[in-house]
């Protein structure tokens, strides 16, 4: 166990994700902190709590294991809020949790954080549902790592303000940022030291974490030979047959059931995350592709997979353009929970489409292209401006708000009413 004060960071950059933990520790006893590592789930949490006990502390873990597995009630007696990190390495502690704030529901008790989904189910009785909140933390946005100005709001785009703003980073520094990726050790480096961090993230996740999630060994050959082929399907749709085909050129027949349990591993780790396809109500019968788009949880692991470096991506511009498509995601769900909201994509039979939907919690939605390029404004401003004449929201309506995203430039409406604004000026 450690107390607060052995833990403060005094280096610490704000993230979106305090405020959020700090709501759910109003709201419940309980509170699951996901994501994947290297995130910054540990030093959120630890500077709310005032007990630590991190069950991958080497000195520790047997002990802690053991306890946990014998009478874990004892590690529930420090001063609240009680961190328990990376719990799923001593799964008893989840029903101890729980049945903790059935006898006591006073909120903020425990924050549970973890790097992977827990293998052992059948050490869990109960769901924990009333008695836990979850919050979700990714890698660094721009506005967090401090290289979006944050001069444009995105609730003020939700509500149709004005906007006016300019973006001083240009292409060369957005390259960097998507190599780099957003992890909090490398934001602070901020040199090509910074770019070794994704590597080394992809080689712990194929030579071990991606076999200790589940308990079944695993071939890291083949893992990084998915994860490639994931990265060479970056921002799209691709299916089990086409990332079959793709690893089978370099390692021979692989059957679709292997190919699935290494996905379902991934997920679990959280190195993936899936873009949800978007279910409006629609003004016809239009066949929509509800297909999820897989995204890495940062696009420099998609770089590094590649082998690409941020003067590959300047010369690389359909590969650039795919992984600013998935820098932007990812801020765009950094922000859009920050203000209740979720983000989805959508694509139809007609051709209609956008790389991303937002909808709030009260039913209002936008939608929202990502061009790396302004030279391709046009077309994605034709193609909003039909979206919005044929589809409708089931709860919220026309859309409240269009906008392109785009890596440099000013931000501005235009006169049909769409937002242009550079990634590096937005923030929630």
């Amino acid at each position: 166990m450690s107390d607060k004060k052995y833990n403060q960071k005094t280096d610490y950059r704000v993230r979106f994700a305090d405020e959020l933990l700090e709501r759910a520790l109003k709201t419940t006893g309980a509170v699951q902190v996901i994501g994947p590592k290297w995130c910054g789930k540990t030093t959120t949490a630890e500077r709310v709590s005032n007990t630590a006990i991190y069950f991958q502390d080497p000195d520790e873990r047997r002990r802690l294991q053991r306890i946990a597995a014998e009478k874990p009630s004892l590690l529930l007696a420090g001063e609240k809020p009680i961190l328990l990190d990376e719990w799923q390495d001593a799964p008893e502690m989840w029903d101890a949790v729980r049945f903790a704030v059935d006898r006591d529901n006073t909120p903020g008790q425990y924050i549970l954080t973890g790097s992977s989904v827990i293998k052992d189910y059948e050490k869990i009785s109960h769901t924990g549902t009333g008695r836990f909140s979850k919050v979700r933390m990714r890698t660094m946005s721009l506005f967090e790592s401090g290289e979006s100005n944050g001069s444009i709001s995105l609730l003020d785009i939700v509500n149709g303000n004005d906007v006016s703003g300019s973006s001083k980073a240009g292409l060369e520094e957005i390259a960097f940022t998507i190599a780099r990726g957003g992890w909090p050790a490398s934001v602070s480096l901020n040199d090509d030291f910074s770019l070794y961090r994704a590597r080394d993230y992809v080689d712990s996740i194929a030579e071990s974490d991606i076999s200790r999630v589940d308990g079944v060994e695993k071939n890291p050959k083949r893992v990084k030979l998915l994860m490639r082929s994931l990265a060479r399907n970056e921002s799209s749709e691709a299916k089990m047959t086409t990332l079959k085909a793709d690893m089978e050129s370099d390692e021979g027949d692989l059957s679709t059931n292997t190919i699935a349990v290494y996905l379902n591993a991934l997920r679990r780790l959280y190195v993936l995350e899936e873009q949800e396809a978007w279910a409006p109500a629609v003004r016809d019968k239009t066949a929509m592709r509800s297909s999820p788009i897989r995204r890495y949880c940062d696009p420099s692991v998609a770089v590094a997979l590649l082998r690409m470096t941020p003067e590959k991506l300047l010369v690389d511009f359909n590969t650039f353009g795919l992984l600013f498509e998935s820098l932007c995601i990812r801020d765009l769900k950094i922000y859009a929970e920050a203000i209740d909201g979720n983000v989805f994509h959508y694509r139809d039979a007609r051709g209609l489409e956008a790389d991303a939907i937002i909808e709030l919690g009260d039913g209002r939605w936008g939608a929202i292209e990502i061009k790396l390029e302004g030279r391709n404004e046009e077309k994605a401003a034709s193609s909003l401006l039909k979206l919005q004449r044929e589809v409708r929201s089931q709860h919220g309506g026309a859309a409240s708000f269009l906008a392109i995203i785009t890596a440099v430039g000013m931000a501005y409406r235009r006169n049909d009413g769409i937002y242009m604004v550079p990634l590096a000026c937005l923030r929630p």
